[in-house]
């Protein structure tokens, strides 16, 4: 294990409060939990954040996500177990943290708007953007997993 080398929530409290802020606001829209928690952990998957992956698989445990849901999330392509919207999400989610070169395929625009309003593809769009912010922040200063969990009450989360 690498050893955590700055913490950004104390070193700058008033941008990790508007960070902080942002998400909540995006959490207060129209797309519900269990689908912002897929974005959540795919994201933090693509992105290895080890923090955001393991507070988010909680999360959404908390929540009462399944197990399985949790671990077919990296090969949900191939799996059953997802809704339309929940791959279109999870495609949009994808292309957005992968972004190719030559910007966002209509064909990926299109299938996504095929499922989303054009309200919940704007709030899904702010949602993949706040969890790679939140990636890039924990991925820069290797935030220890776990290190938040009594504060935000994910302590409760069991596997078996």
């Amino acid at each position: 294990m690498t050893q955590q080398r700055l913490n950004a929530m104390q070193a700058s409290p008033e941008l990790f409060k508007k960070m902080a802020d942002y998400s909540l606001a995006i959490k207060k829209g129209a797309l519900d939990a269990t689908l912002l928690h897929l974005v959540d952990i795919r994201t933090s998957q693509i992105n290895g954040c080890a923090l955001c992956l393991d507070m988010h698989i909680k999360q959404a445990k908390l929540h009462g996500e399944g197990e399985l849901r949790l671990h077919h999330l990296a090969i949900w392509r191939e799996s059953p177990l997802y809704s339309e919207r929940e791959r279109a999400a999870l495609a949009w989610t994808e292309v957005l943290t992968g972004l190719p070169p030559h910007g966002v395929a209509d064909a990926d625009y299109e299938a996504a708007r095929a499922v989303f309003s054009e309200q919940e593809l704007v709030q899904l769009t702010h949602a993949v953007m706040a969890i790679n912010a939140w990636n890039r922040l924990n991925v820069a200063f290797r935030t220890e997993p776990g290190s938040a969990d009594k504060a935000y009450g994910l302590d409760k989360a069991t596997f078996s």
